[in-house]
C-alpha cells in the first residue's frame, strides 16, 4: 500500500464536520499588546501595539471600589498601606519601571511582571483590574519622594 495513501486516509478519518472556533482573546476581555510609553526601539522601529483605555470612569466609587480589591487581593501586603511602598515599589512615587499610563498598568497587574509581581488576570476579571487602575491613578503623589534628586 502506499505510503500516501494511508497519510491521507488517517487525515481524512481524522477530520471532524463540526467547525472549530478558536477564540478571540478579545471577546474574553483580555488585553491587547500595548506600546510602552516610555522605551527605547531597536533601530529606532516602533513595535506594532494597541492601546487600553480605561473603560470605567474616574470618580470617587470606582476608585473605592478598587481601594478595596487592592486590599482585599493583599496588593498593600506587598506595596504597603496606600501604595505607599514596602516590599514592593511605592505606586504613589510616580515612578514606573513598567510605564504609567493606564494600559500599562492594567497590563502589569494582568500578567504580572519579573521578580515578585503575579499575575492577577486569572483571578480578576478585566473590570476589577481596571477599578484598581482606577485607585492607583487617584493615590494623591507624596510630598517628599525619597532620592528624587541626587
Amino acid at each position: 500500500m502506499d505510503l500516501r495513501a494511508l497519510v491521507l486516509a488517517a487525515a481524512v478519518v481524522g477530520c471532524s464536520t463540526k467547525p472549530v472556533h478558536i477564540a478571540d482573546r478579545r471577546a474574553n476581555n483580555g488585553p491587547p499588546s500595548v506600546r510602552p510609553s516610555e522605551r527605547v526601539f531597536a533601530g529606532g522601529i516602533v513595535p506594532p501595539a494597541g492601546h487600553l483605555n480605561n473603560p470605567l470612569s474616574e470618580n470617587a466609587k470606582t476608585a473605592a471600589e478598587g481601594a478595596q480589591l487592592f486590599t482585599g487581593m493583599n496588593c498593600d501586603g506587598c506595596h504597603g498601606a496606600g501604595a505607599v511602598g514596602w516590599v514592593g515599589p511605592s505606586l504613589t512615587a510616580r515612578r514606573w519601571r513598567y510605564g504609567g499610563t493606564d494600559g500599562e498598568i492594567f497590563q502589569s497587574i494582568y500578567y504580572g511582571r519579573p521578580h515578585g509581581m503575579p499575575a492577577f488576570g486569572g483571578a480578576l476579571r478585566p473590570d476589577m483590574i481596571w477599578k484598581i487602575v482606577t485607585y492607583i491613578k487617584s493615590l494623591p503623589p507624596p510630598n517628599d519622594v525619597p532620592t528624587e534628586s541626587w
